[in-house]
């Protein structure tokens, strides 16, 4: 794949998202975006990354620090997330602002802990356990016969639904511009 990135049909191909997400940075850049939600300055978006990046208070962000990072903004990265559609890019005016797919792109950007078990395989075992329970009951297997088999059902039913709703609380806290820090921070 070449190093720029065309859309076609208005849709990137995943391989495309993520050579243009790879980047720490970009990354940083669209957390920003969702969490402050309207247009923002280079200046200002260059020394909220710095902060985030020498992990350090905006205001305590160096001069070096923040040019260093404003240039590379400006003259790489912006640039190729204006290119894929992810933002818009006024470099006259120095202004980037959101577009409908930097919202999409969240799904791409949820971090999952190295210690956590992903959420796929946590509902594989239930739903495995689920069909043992049930050939259990239905085979009248001691002590599955001790409960009416609507109770089994309902057992198996509030555990999906509690896991679920878990799931859903769990991924609202762990999604792109829902933290003051990137999440890939939080965890370290």
């Amino acid at each position: 794949m070449s190093s720029q990135t065309t859309v076609v049909d208005g849709k990137l191909s995943k391989g495309e998202i993520f050579d243009v997400l790879r980047n720490q940075r970009r990354r940083f850049v669209l957390q920003y975006l969702k969490r402050v939600g309207e247009p923002v300055e280079l200046g200002e978006l260059a020394t909220q990354v710095a902060a985030w990046e020498y992990r350090t208070p905006c205001d305590e962000v160096t001069s070096e620090q923040r040019k260093r990072v404003y240039t590379t903004l400006q003259q790489t990265h912006l640039p190729r997330m204006a290119e894929a559609n992810i933002i818009e890019y006024d470099s006259d005016d120095g202004l980037i602002q959101p577009t409908t797919r930097t919202k999409d792109l969240s799904i791409y950007l949820e971090i999952v802990p190295g210690s956590e078990l992903p959420w796929r395989e946590y509902y594989l075992s239930l739903g495995a356990v689920s069909c043992a329970l049930c050939a259990a009951v239905w085979g009248n297997v001691y002590p599955f016969t001790v409960l009416p088999d609507v109770a089994w059902a309902m057992l198996i039913s509030v555990s999906f639904t509690v896991s679920a709703a878990i799931h859903i609380y769990y991924e609202q806290n762990m999604r792109l511009g829902d933290l003051e820090i990137p999440p890939e921070l939080e965890l370290e």
